[in-house]
């Protein structure tokens, strides 16, 4: 499959519009997953301050987060584990493919990581002859496919039943089938023979606990438990961002993940790791390596409006509750991190050159914003990005109507010119009293206006201005209607 990217997004989203199927399963997840959501939100006391408790306690984090990565590294190794630096991606696959070298494995398996994608870890291994297995359902679907994930939590959202057990019947070799059991069993069947073989599990992390030097996965399938269990060596890659400072705060990120993610109360697995495994009868794994992933949150930590990027848990909520994503999926957006939070992030990672239409793709209508369990403000985060994409590469012609818009406003006399001329333009493009898309000739005149009045309609410039309405009588009137008002008043005492 031709992996799309964020340069062409308004392409990408205009050929995802057409896509019926598409859209019917993103009614679907949007449908499915908002009404688990509100169901699952009910159960616990006090969500809203569960929300805030949750921001302050990243805030606090990433303004002392250097402090917070020590205290994690240094409890981690005390356990047993060996943490690893990256300030980039490259060096990140680097780390992981050294380590895989050392020890000469060639049998990989993966769990669920949405930081593994972001490194495009896979890619780099391939190329090096290493051939990983992912091991989440989903992704071993997307995995077959040859495609990417197109939603943060359920990454292969978009295909249908039908659709894949056609791949299993093409990629496994299986006979034709609907049955979803069927197709369960193949995957359980093969996904259990490469845990056995497994000399390495490569993992992603949820939450990395400063108090104590542990990491926290989640998942609903059993795979990470497979993952970080069986193999010999575990290797769990992490962003830096994923700091919280104690166990207690647990707490309350387990309350608002699940709910906010898939509308569980808690889910299945809850992957409490700390170092490596006290004696040869134990669980867990003999070697576990944490790569501590920086690829740019630094730069992001170092404002105060994009830090709060950095405080997302990646429960996908937001785009279950964006009107842009419903409409065009994940893939659009030709990013690991789909959506408003994808928009935000994306952007911020590989550079806003590349990604300048991201910040665009959204109404801005603070759906996301509600949603999120750390009360991410993405609407305020987007504004600034477009910000950044006029201040990269100014546009001529909009500076300058602005300017003229400018100066029409900053006088009287300017004012009202421009409102007698607006009030006369208005004729060519309004109708029934609303300006709306009348043919094309709006989008000639004005193509952002065009563009914005093609499913919108603005109420026409009034007849005339209050102004004038005050010159004409207006204030006679009421000074009539007061004194009239006062009179009676007087006779009633």
């Amino acid at each position: 499959m031709e992996h799309l990217t964020a340069e062409t997004f308004d392409k990408n989203a205009r050929v995802a519009l057409q896509d019926s199927q598409l859209k019917g399963a993103l009614n679907n997840l949007a449908n499915t997953f908002g009404e688990r959501r509100s169901i699952a939100m009910q159960s616990v006391d006090n969500w809203e301050g569960l929300r805030e408790k949750a921001r302050k306690i990243k805030e606090q984090t990433l303004l002392y987060l250097d402090v917070y990565l020590e205290n994690f590294t240094e409890n981690a190794e005390k356990a047993g584990a060996k943490i690893h630096w990256a300030v980039d991606g490259k060096e990140a696959n680097e780390i992981i493919l050294g380590l895989i070298n050392e020890r000469n494995a060639k049998n990989i398996v993966k769990a669920k990581s949405m930081v593994s994608e972001e490194i495009h870890l896979n890619t780099n291994l391939e190329k090096a002859g290493i051939f990983p297995i992912e091991t989440d359902l989903g992704e071993w679907i997307i995995q077959l496919a040859e495609e990417t994930p197109s939603h943060i939590v359920v990454p292969a959202i978009h295909k249908t039943k039908q659709q894949i057990a056609d791949l299993f019947v093409e990629k496994v070799g299986i006979s034709e089938t609907k049955d979803v059991d069927v197709l369960t069993q193949t995957a359980r069947n093969i996904l259990r023979k490469k845990f056995e073989e497994a000399e390495i599990g490569i993992s992603g992390v949820n939450f990395g606990i400063a108090e104590t030097g542990t990491i926290l996965i989640l998942e609903n399938e059993g795979n990470i438990r497979l993952t970080t269990g069986v193999p010999k060596t575990h290797i769990a890659i992490m962003g830096i961002e994923k700091i919280l400072p104690q166990l207690t705060d647990l707490d309350v990120f387990l309350k608002l993940l699940p709910r906010s993610g898939t509308g569980q109360r808690l889910t299945t697995y809850q992957s409490l790791i700390t170092g490596t495994k006290r004696d040869s009868n134990a669980e867990g794994p003999e070697e576990l390596h944490i790569v501590l992933l920086d690829n740019g949150r630094s730069k992001m930590l170092s404002h105060p409006v994009t830090r709060q990027s950095l405080a997302c848990i990646r429960c996908g909520a937001c785009l279950n509750a964006c009107p842009v994503y419903q409409q065009v999926g994940g893939h659009a957006y030709g990013s690991v991190y789909p959506g408003p939070i994808g928009a935000v992030i994306t952007p911020q990672l590989i550079g806003i050159e590349k990604t300048k239409q991201l910040p665009y793709a959204s109404s801005l209508c603070g759906a996301c914003r509600e949603v999120c369990p750390v009360k991410i403000d993405i609407p305020e985060l987007l504004l600034h990005l477009r910000a950044k994409v006029v201040e990269e590469k100014p546009k001529f012609l909009e500076g300058f109507a602005f300017k003229l818009y400018s100066k029409a406003w900053a006088g009287n006399k300017s004012y009202e010119l421009g409102t007698k001329t607006a009030r006369l333009m208005q004729k060519l493009v309004a109708k029934d009293g609303k300006v709306g898309k009348q043919g094309s000739l709006m989008a000639k005149i004005a193509p952002p206006l065009g563009n914005w009045t093609e499913f919108r309609d603005a109420p026409t410039i009034a007849k005339k201005s209050f102004r004038e309405m005050w010159k004409e009588g207006l204030a006679t009137n009421k000074h009539e209607k007061d004194t009239k008002e006062k009179l009676t008043a007087d006779e009633h005492r």
